[in-house]
């Protein structure tokens, strides 16, 4: 007899993404495996499964007993140069959709990525000194550039006609949620950041671009997202299709920071004319952090896992002014909402409940 109950493999379970779609699954009642190097079990209820995505082999036994009817693919490897980057990440992919093939379980695959599938790497809109037309909507065609992203669809694509199942892709704008060790966490920088400048009585300085600070916005909560991937790998309408994903609102960034700043009682400053990337602010903040971590007793006194200023820096950097139409994933029913405010705030609090901020 057919297996009609839902079985989700979440693939980077242990990430930002991964770990907000992990709570969500299992809050839907779903029967949820997270797949990582490095499982934790900090989600109550998720199943761990430790395998190694760049190897078929370990990854045939690690999902020997498993039949997944939905995988979510939330997970990337950073690598020196973007041709490293395409052939590491679509890897990744075509690995776990080749082993799981035989089985023919697989429903459907949806599939995060990002804005860089529109925007592009920033040296290419430099170079060319024309920016890309925003807001970004889905039906924009591919920039002539190498990117990742397109590999790692394009092996979705390839593995669905094989297979049969349909798919999703989910392109949110700067991610904010609550995992810690997920190096590509804008909530966490900042919070830690705003920490440091509490402490050391420094500014909570500005680290973007005028245009950043200036123009409309939006970012995406992890929730926002994860419901979004539930929704799509569920709704008939919404399948085969790729999404742009934010929490609903825009903002700006001057309005937004002061507010940061304030929940954190400490005084901010604006764009003066200059980029200050953030990295370069919390270079040598290592043993600042080590000391606020051992006066506070917080759970974790190493800074670079706590802190990814590179990959704030890339996204408060950029020249232009970034937003999403969200209209697609609207019209076909997704209404889900969240003041990015409270995104941010709540980010805040747990990570204070948490001890990993003073």
């Amino acid at each position: 007899m057919e297996n009609t109950e839902n079985i989700a493999l979440v693939v980077g379970a242990t990430g930002i993404t991964g770990s907000n779609l992990a709570e969500e699954l299992l809050a839907q009642g779903w029967k949820t495996y997270g797949l990582s190097r490095n499982p934790n079990n900090s989600i109550t209820g998720l199943l761990p499964v430790k395998a190694d995505l760049l190897d078929e082999q370990n990854l045939m036994e690690a999902l020997k007993d498993l039949s997944p009817t939905h995988v979510y693919f939330t997970t990337w490897m950073r690598n020196d140069t973007e041709e490293e980057n395409i052939q590491i990440n679509s890897m990744l992919v075509r690995n776990l959709l080749n082993v799981l093939s035989p089985k023919k379980s697989v429903q459907h695959v949806a599939l995060v990525t990002g804005l860089k599938h529109y925007l592009g790497p920033f040296e290419s809109y430099v170079k060319e000194g024309k920016l890309p037309e925003t807001p970004v909507r889905e039906e924009h065609p591919r920039l002539p550039l190498p990117n990742f992203y397109y590999a790692q669809e394009d092996e979705i694509y390839k593995a669905s006609e094989r297979d049969g199942f349909t798919w999703s892709i989910h392109r949110p704008h700067t991610v904010v949620g609550y995992a810690v060790g997920n190096l590509m966490n804008i909530g966490a920088t900042l919070a830690v950041y705003a920490s440091i400048c509490k402490e050391t009585g420094r500014k909570f300085i500005w680290p973007g671009s005028e245009a950043q600070w200036n123009g409309i916005s939006d970012v995406t909560d992890a929730g926002i997202l994860a419901k979004q991937l539930v929704w799509a790998s569920t709704t008939e309408s919404a399948k085969n299709q790729a999404f742009n994903i934010t929490n609903g609102d825009v903002f700006r960034w001057k309005w937004l920071w002061n507010r940061l700043a304030d929940w954190f009682g400490v005084e901010s400053e604006g764009f003066n004319g200059t980029v200050r990337p953030l990295e370069k602010e919390l270079e040598n903040d290592q043993e600042i952090w080590k000391s606020i971590a051992e006066k506070y007793g917080l759970k974790e006194n190493n800074l670079d896992r706590l802190s990814s200023a590179w990959h704030t820096d890339l996204d408060l950097g950029r020249p232009l002014e970034v937003m999403c139409d969200l209209s697609k994933s609207r019209k076909l029913g997704f209404t889900a909402y969240k003041s990015t405010e409270d995104s941010f705030i709540e980010v805040f609090k747990r990570l204070r409940a948490e001890n990993i901020i003073p």
